[in-house]
């Protein structure tokens, strides 16, 4: 009985040891089923960071904001405007995953010159993994559909020349058409799509009339620039409510047929750039999207794919009042006149030494101006002349410059201000001072008479009349000597 006992006991003891021993072990594998678990998540996590290579092609014409638009997107305010095939990027940020990438954003010049590039911007195997965004200028609406159609035609063009596998192209259409259909408005009540039961979970419901009659086989998003000048247009070339809602409901119908979204925006009020963000985010990265479709705002329209119908597109057509849904939008949005503004030849003043060459070249074409001999007796005053030197020298001066109608006033003035002068210089009482004066001086402190100033012009006007006739002599007397 000690015996089993004994036995009892240390079986028991035993016992309790190896439960004892079992307990850390099971710590262990808790430890190690925990960090097991946090590798697993992390490997998770890592395979789910987010994609590179994805790319955003914008074309559209010149000057309607394709670098200010993207560059806004990147966060940038001063950017240099380039040519050919731009190249931008804005930052895609993953907040579950703390992960970021860039998107690559590829501007397309305006010219069409240069529509060979896409090649470089949308390759064969990125295909699948780009946007194609077009740009139409709102403050030229008259260009918009003409623009649209160009520039799909493009992309277009250019898809067919990349020479997709038939498979690829066909999977890429049936993933645009089936992200038309499945297309849910948010906010909605759990998020019910256009399929109406799990039975059609594989159907894929028919699409409407003139709904994806042009698939690309990527996505396309129509943008809608400047849309802040749309009170311009009101203001100054008198557009209503209705010859916009005609506007929209003509790119409405064209996105339609493309299965694209439309965007109103304006860079300069900053309307709408955040939605366009989110919505490129959405289309390439699958991020989700929460923002409804907007039609009552005239400049900040946005129209997700999958949306739009042609019953919504009727509405527009209510507000018709002089225009009617046929009309040709050529005839209806007519491009207004150019008003050419005259401006004045700005006058820039010439070079100093440039305008005395030429001068000088001037005055060497003149002929030479006959001049007096100072040895000449013809050229002298008459003998009983007063200031014989005097007038003599001014004689010779005047005879030695050419002269014109104007130029022999002048020298008439000249002679009587002289002859003023010197009368004011002889100082009364002087002997010799009646010898050299005229007869009509009067004494000293008296004023000059109106007679004698008469009498003075006309003294002048003869004495230049003799002096043109003696010129007239002379040169006569030298044409005959020659």
């Amino acid at each position: 009985m000690a015996t089993s006992g004994r036995s009892t006991l240390l079986s028991s003891t035993s016992t309790g040891h190896n439960s004892t021993l079992e307990n850390p072990n099971q710590e262990e594998d808790d430890g190690q089923n925990l960090w097991s678990t946090i590798l697993s998540e992390v490997s998770t996590h890592s395979r789910s960071k987010l994609p590179s290579g994805k790319n955003v092609l914008v074309m559209g014409e010149v000057g309607s904001g394709k670098t200010t638009l993207v560059a806004k997107l990147q966060g940038v305010e001063e950017y240099m405007k380039g040519r050919g095939l731009e190249y931008l990027y804005f930052s895609v940020h993953d907040d579950d995953i703390d992960d970021q990438t860039r998107c690559n954003a590829w501007v397309l010049d305006g010219d069409l010159y240069h529509k060979g590039l896409q090649g470089v911007a949308v390759p064969v195997d990125a295909l699948g993994d780009s946007l194609l965004l077009i740009t139409v200028d709102m403050s030229r609406p008259w260009n918009a559909l003409d623009s649209l159609q160009k520039w799909a035609a493009v992309a277009r063009e250019h898809i067919d020349k990349l020479r997709v596998a038939p498979e690829t192209l066909r999977e890429l259409e049936h993933r645009l058409v089936k992200q038309f259909q499945e297309y849910t408005e948010p906010g909605s009540e759990e998020g019910t799509p256009q399929r109406r039961s799990d039975e059609e979970e594989s159907v894929i419901l028919p699409l409407g009339d003139n709904t994806l009659t042009h698939n690309l086989g990527i996505p396309m998003l129509v943008v809608c620039t400047k849309c802040d000048a749309i009170s311009t247009l009101e203001k100054e070339h008198d557009y209503r409510d209705e010859h916009l809602d005609f506007i929209q409901s003509y790119i409405r119908r064209f996105c339609l047929q493309y299965g694209a979204s439309l965007l109103y925006t304006s860079v300069k009020e900053m309307k709408n750039l955040d939605v366009l963000y989110k919505y490129v985010v959405h289309r390439l990265y699958g991020f989700p999207f929460h923002c409804p479709a907007q039609v009552v705002e005239r400049d900040a329209v946005f129209i997700p794919s999958g949306w739009d119908n042609e019953k919504k597109i009727a509405i527009l057509h209510e507000n018709f009042q002089t225009l009617k849904v046929d009309d040709n939008f050529e005839e209806v949005i007519v491009k207004p006149p150019v008003r050419k503004f005259v401006h004045e030849k700005e006058i820039q003043a010439e070079d100093d030494q440039v305008f005395l060459v030429k001068l000088q070249s001037l005055l060497a074409k003149q002929p030479p101006a006959s001049a007096g001999r100072p040895g000449d007796p013809t050229s002298r005053a008459p003998s009983g002349s007063p200031r014989t030197s005097n007038r003599s020298a001014a004689a010779n001066v005047a005879n030695a410059m050419p002269q014109s109608a104007g130029q022999t006033s002048e020298g008439v003035l000249a002679n009587f201000f002289n002859s003023l002068l010197t009368k004011k210089a002889v100082a009364p009482g002087t002997p010799g001072g009646g010898n050299n004066t005229p007869g009509t001086v009067r004494k000293s402190g008296s004023k000059l008479g109106l007679s004698d100033v008469q009498a003075e012009l006309d003294r002048i006007s003869s004495r230049e009349t003799d002096s043109d006739n003696a010129n007239h002599s002379e040169t006569t007397a030298d044409g005959q000597d020659t």
